[in-house]
């Protein structure tokens, strides 16, 4: 049978507030356990929260970027369930009116332009942390520590429609979201640290069947690779438990990295399970008109708007233009390279941040900001290439040693002690291109037979004899002039 995978995620995004959505306590990562809880994380006896407007003002922000409508009043619920890290028993979240409802985000998949929509993203608070390991009893049994350090710590939880339909989209998507957050400045990203965690609902149908499968939620996956296995093995297990007889069940699953599988961590409750109702000691969360306006002016760029303005601009195709602005350090480095060359070369600018570069920050695992070139090096060698005084194989070994540091990364310093400068007198690759042909007669018959292969062996035998430093592109005209005539 033809089976359809249906994905949708919900996405938990720590909000980069400096104390929690409810408290004063400070929201830094790292601490020592149980040093940044006060008396509300804790849940004492008494305590009250109070609402972060800095969350609130992040929650906007998002929802002005991806479209969506910004809900004037909404309210916070309790959802209640006990958990040994929860310490009220229940936690502040947002159900029946989220503060941002609607919304899009557009990615690229393999060169195609998708487009998921979103359900809702509402405010909330984390939960604490359970820590299981190196924790003994009193008689050397194995422990359970809690540490509240993260309770209460102010969380975007941002929720798909299931609209995604390989393991492929549900990355992209989840890669364009994280860009976006990390672009906004909302959130630090920090899948490591637990800045950014998916949850992936997972279903399969016969394709072509309306009605959606029995979903199974992967819970917490911390990285992109981690989330693509999982949703393959996940649809993998759903297939051949339905293809064997069985039934999917509705249930929460963790995905184990080291087996590379999904296991079963509890049955999944559903929206009544939780008892919702609203917080009584939470008002209704008001939002203006002019505070939205307010958000709204202080708004970075887009990346959808740069991605506009580099296309009609800089005339770089759609593509070049969405992988400039997946990071917006990415783009500010590529914004400041064509800046300092001609509009025309533009996309070949694009075509070294894309390639040369990220390729070496890939191998040394460095973010652009700690590129050892910065764009005006690089711009200064695209004019080497631009105005022939080197090849474009010859601006690849300039750019290592440039890498490398040699001459201080000048690339005109580093050309001239290489002997790199590139041959283009057409007189003297005239004269060469005479020795090639009066030495290989055969093949310059062969060419004249109407065999293409001859014509690229001529070519390489007069960049053999200029040893690589002959202009390319006149080599190839001079020689076909010649042949020609």
């Amino acid at each position: 049978m033809d089976w359809e995978i249906v994905i949708g995620l919900e996405t938990h995004t720590q909000l980069s507030t400096e104390s929690k959505i409810f408290s004063g306590s400070s929201t830094r990562f790292g601490a020592a356990p149980n040093t940044q809880a006060n008396e509300v994380d804790m849940a004492l006896p008494g305590s009250l929260p109070v609402m972060n407007r800095g969350a609130v003002e992040r929650a906007i922000l998002f929802g002005l970027a991806v479209d969506a409508h910004i809900a004037p009043r909404s309210i916070f619920a309790r959802k209640n369930y006990f958990y040994p890290d929860l310490p009220k028993n229940y936690q502040i979240s947002q159900f029946e009116i989220p503060v941002v409802q609607g919304g899009s985000i557009r990615f690229f998949v393999d060169g195609e332009e998708k487009t998921v929509r979103l359900t809702r993203a509402h405010l909330e608070e984390d939960a604490g942390k359970s820590l299981h390991e190196n924790f003994t009893g009193p008689h050397g049994e194995s422990s359970t520590g809690i540490d509240l350090n993260r309770a209460g710590t102010p969380l975007l939880e941002i929720v798909s429609e299931p609209e995604m339909r390989s393991a492929a989209e549900a990355v992209a998507y989840a890669r364009a979201l994280h860009s976006l957050v990390v672009w906004l400045g909302i959130c630090d990203g920090n899948m490591q640290e637990g800045s950014f965690r998916v949850d992936a609902n997972v279903s399969v149908r016969p394709r072509g069947q309306h009605e959606f499968g029995t979903r199974s939620e992967i819970k917490n996956v911390n990285s992109f690779r981690f989330l693509e296995r999982a949703i393959l093995y996940e649809a993998r297990r759903q297939i051949e438990l339905i293809e064997d007889g069985g039934t999917v069940v509705q249930e929460t699953r963790l995905y184990d990295a080291d087996r590379d599988e999904t296991r079963s961590m509890r049955s999944k409750e559903d929206a009544h399970d939780y008892r919702y109702f609203p917080d009584p000691d939470l008002p209704p969360l008001v939002i203006t008109p002019e505070w939205v306006e307010r958000v709204r002016a202080g708004m970075p760029e887009l990346p959808s708007q740069k991605r506009q303005r580099f296309e009609s601009e800089l005339g770089l195709t759609a593509y070049d233009a969405a992988q400039l602005t997946m990071e917006r350090a990415t783009s500010d480095y590529f914004e400041k390279l064509a800046g300092a060359l001609p509009r025309e070369q533009a996309k070949l600018g694009a075509n070294w941040v894309l390639g040369e570069l990220a390729a070496a920050l890939n191998r040394e695992e460095l973010e652009i900001d700690a590129s050892p070139i910065a764009p005006q090096r690089l711009a200064a060698l695209i004019h080497r290439i631009i105005d022939g005084t080197i090849s474009n194989k010859m601006a690849r070994d300039v750019f290592t040693a440039m890498w490398a540091g040699e001459h201080g990364g000048d690339p005109d310093a580093i050309i001239e002690a290489r002997g790199l400068k590139q041959i283009s007198d057409t007189g003297a690759i005239g004269a060469m291109i005479d020795e090639v042909l009066a030495a290989h007669p055969a093949i310059v018959e062969e060419y004249r037979a109407g065999k293409q292969k001859a014509f690229n062996s001529l070519v390489g035998q007069v960049m053999k004899a200029a040893k690589g430093k002959a202009n390319p592109q006149q080599v190839n005209e001079l020689l076909k002039q010649k042949l020609d005539s």
